[in-house]
């Protein structure tokens, strides 16, 4: 199986960008879809963002349209969350992970990275 390891969460103030970075080992991104989610102690892991095998990114969170996007560089093996006008409610921790194209089945969830948005 392979290995996800998410990095480039911290603090950061209310209006603020972060980067998070998922790095990918093998071939995962080539078969499969890819994921941002998040998840605090009130909410359950949330699917925020995709970017499919093929390129395709979508945004899927309403609350995070126009201000957070994913990508992926195929050369870094890295999935990318860059998130723009971050509010305290954006404070959570962040996973990636990868969703099998032929299986649908995803990996083991990784760590996760921490972003705490305040003032």
């Amino acid at each position: 199986q392979g290995q996800l390891v998410e990095s480039g969460g911290g603090v950061v103030r209310p209006g603020g960008s972060l980067t998070l970075s998922c790095a990918a080992s093998g071939d995962i991104l080539a078969f499969s879809n890819m994921g941002w989610y998040r998840q605090t102690p009130r909410q359950e892991r949330t699917l925020i963002a995709e970017v499919s095998h093929d390129g395709n990114p979508k945004v899927l969170l309403d609350d995070v349209k126009g201000r957070f996007s994913i990508s992926k560089d195929n050369t870094k093996t890295t999935v990318y969350l860059q998130m723009n006008s971050l509010k305290p409610e954006d404070t959570a921790v962040y996973y990636c992970n990868a969703k099998n194209i032929f299986t649908g089945r995803l990996l083991s969830w990784g760590q996760g990275t921490q972003v705490t948005v305040s003032s």
